[in-house]
């Protein structure tokens, strides 16, 4: 079975605020193996990347202003992904940013079915913190 693992970084928390993709990363497991394809490129927002921002994920406005813009890269990316499951911390989060970007290029919505390990995390573990960090701190997987 295809999946793609996926994570975006944006410039902040809404695109109905104006707020862009700045990086997104694929990865391909077939049957929960990586499989060594990757997708990954850091995008020029076009816009400033908020302090607050930067200091999430460390991308800044001079770092991504010779990045290419999404909409170079949009095409390769919808080929990479087809129409295999997403496997996403937080999908919410990202699928809002993926469509945004996709609707204003023109193109419709991603279908793809997801896999949110943001959700799973809170049904494994009711209370207890589901971040990244801390999950990787639970399982003992180095930062």
């Amino acid at each position: 079975m295809r999946e793609i693992v996926l994570d975006t970084e944006t410039t902040g928390l809404d695109p109905n605020d104006g707020h862009r993709i700045v990086e997104v990363g694929c990865l391909e497991v077939h049957n929960c193996i990586p499989t060594g394809r990757t997708f990954h490129h850091y995008l020029n927002p076009e816009r400033d990347v908020p302090a607050d921002a930067t200091s999430v994920h460390g991308l800044t406005t001079e770092f991504l202003a010779d990045k290419p813009t999404i909409d170079s890269i949009i095409e390769p990316f919808l080929e990479f992904v087809g129409d295999a499951p997403l496997v996403i911390h937080n999908a919410e989060f990202d699928m809002k940013f993926l469509n945004a970007e996709l609707k204003t290029l023109g193109f419709k919505a991603l279908t793809n079915p997801i896999v949110d390990t943001l959700l799973m995390a809170r049904k494994m573990f009711p209370g207890q913190p589901a971040s990244l960090d801390a999950l990787c701190r639970r399982y003992k997987i180095d930062l």
